[in-house]
């Protein structure tokens, strides 16, 4: 059974950073494409950042990019997200996800595997 478990959200003051983590199991991990998406209440969940497996791509939403910063430890089953700068539109819940080589980064859809969320709220 796989099992992703997002860690490190918490409020936070504009312009801090935050690390948020997200450790899987159940599935072999470095063959597996990894993404973060965010939703906000009444809004849809969008992509913020992804990797590929082994680290040598990634992708970010243009609202993220040059503050946020994901990587990956695959000796440790876990993804992050370093996130720097934040700001009130930063505010969401924030999920990680797994999917296959070979599909859109950027879709939801394109992703079987999710977990339950953790939350961020920039908040002066």
């Amino acid at each position: 059974q796989v099992q992703l478990e997002e860690s490190g959200g918490e409020t936070v003051q504009p312009g801090d950073s935050l690390r948020l983590s997200c450790t899987a199991s159940g599935l072999t991990f470095s063959r597996y494409s990894m993404g973060w998406f965010r939703q906000s209440p009444g809004e849809e969940r969008r992509f913020v950042a992804n990797i590929r497996w082994n680290g040598g791509n990634t992708y970010y939403a243009d609202s993220v990019k040059g503050r946020f910063a994901i990587s990956r430890d695959n000796a440790k089953n876990t993804l992050y997200l370093q996130m720097n700068s934040l700001k009130p539109e930063d505010t969401a819940v924030y999920y990680c996800a797994a999917q296959t080589d070979g599909r859109s980064v950027y879709l939801s859809d394109a992703y079987p595997y999710w977990g339950q969320g953790t939350r961020v709220t920039v908040s002066s």
